[in-house]
């Protein structure tokens, strides 16, 4: 069965399941040379969280997740809390000596970012960041083509993340909607993903111009923090202000010559989590929607009169990411790309080599969303270097 690794996790709340899902999962998928055990989850006190730990599978459920993590039988901690705790939790698992899993964004600023990373490398303890969406195999053969030359030369990148899931001005002021606890509204929360999807395909962003804009300033005031769904929350007569960003658009230039378009907005009436993005080269495209994820649209120069895009089924054991998963067409969804996640952490510990995405692009994706707030305050171009 392999050396157990066990995981205590920080948080009950939606990205709590998903990294539980997994978990879960990793070891009859991947049969990978470490066995990650479900330990621990810590979280508050809340009426469904000891609940919710025992659903998913975790041995145990705790409210004290600093006890949780100086535990001597606890090897790698999975911080799933709100954004404003990241760098608390983060640098109290360092400290400790433990490995490390935390979602994006990496915290509230730059700054706690990079105090982060300078934690974990003190440390010297092994520390990924959750950009889950590396993990779909239609993007990993996406990235394959153009470090193939493929697509030829990158000229255009256009990538977009849209909900809708706060249109409503009587949706609750969720944390997600205060500064001091989410540190950006759309920029951070989903505006992160598109940025690392960017990196992670096109290369380094050198600089770009943006302007965030908020729509509803102000909302009721929660008074339940319901399920694990977002939208699973009530407000109260009582009104407070808005303090993050509705929807954040900006233009970029990457190292390589290409230049790019990025929106994120959480007021895209029926859109529910269309991240989707199109890549023009010298030779060819490539276009993707999360909300068909299993598919990349291909173009390829040179194809006459019946050219145009086609769809490529990225679900066979050609395709990276889809190797051990089920026979060629048989389709994969949102919970496997956590099972990829976590099969990537487990083997880099196994491995003794740095995870990726790591710490490390957690920061230069925060440098960038830095760049994008900045940039609309002062409506000039800004380097991404300078921060």
């Amino acid at each position: 069965m392999g050396k157990e690794l066990n995981v205590g996790l920080i948080g009950a709340g939606f990205m709590g399941v998903a990294h539980s899902f997994g978990f879960r999962n990793c070891l009859p998928v991947w049969n990978t040379e470490y066995r990650p055990v479900m330990k621990c989850m810590a979280a508050l006190p809340q009426e469904s969280a000891q609940e919710i730990a025992r659903a998913q599978g975790w041995e145990e459920y705790c409210t004290d997740w600093r006890e949780m993590v100086k535990r001597e039988d606890i090897d790698l901690v999975d911080v799933c809390s709100p954004n404003f705790v990241h760098v608390e939790n983060v640098l109290e698992a360092a400290a400790a000596g433990k490995h490390i899993l935390c979602e994006k964004p990496m915290a509230n600023d730059l700054e706690g970012a990079r105090t982060m990373l300078e934690a974990v490398r003190k440390a010297g303890v092994k520390a990924m960041c959750g950009f889950t969406y590396r993990q779909v195999p239609a993007i990993r053969l996406a990235r394959e083509m153009i470090q193939s030359g493929e697509l030829g030369e990158i000229r255009h990148f256009r990538g977009a993340y849209l909900q809708d899931f706060i249109m409503d001005p009587e949706f609750p002021l969720i944390w997600r909607l205060q500064k001091e606890y989410a540190g950006s509204g759309a920029l951070g929360d989903i505006g992160a993903h598109i940025t690392d999807i960017a990196r992670f395909l096109i290369g380094e962003i050198e600089s770009v111009s943006g302007t965030l804009e908020t729509f509803v300033r102000e909302r009721p005031k929660e008074v339940s923090e319901g399920g694990t769904k977002l939208t699973d929350r009530a407000g109260s007569a009582e009104k407070g202000k808005v303090t993050v960003d509705d929807a954040a658009v900006w233009c970029g230039r990457f190292a390589n010559g290409a230049i790019g378009t990025f929106e994120a907005t959480r007021f895209a009436g029926g859109r529910k989590n269309h991240n989707g993005f199109e890549i023009n080269g010298s030779r060819g495209s490539v276009a993707w929607n999360f909300e068909d994820m299993n598919y990349l649209q291909y173009w390829k120069d040179g194809e006459g009169a019946t050219q145009g895009f086609r769809n490529v089924l990225a679900t066979s054991d050609q395709t990276p990411g889809f190797e051990n998963w089920w026979p060629d067409g048989h389709i994969i969804g949102y919970g496997e790309c956590f099972v990829n996640e976590m099969k990537e952490m487990v083997d880099a510990i196994a491995e003794d080599r740095d995870p990726v995405p790591g710490f490390e692009d957690g920061v230069r994706c925060q440098q960038v969303l830095e760049a994008v707030s900045k940039s609309s305050e002062e409506k000039c171009w800004m380097n991404v270097r300078d921060f």
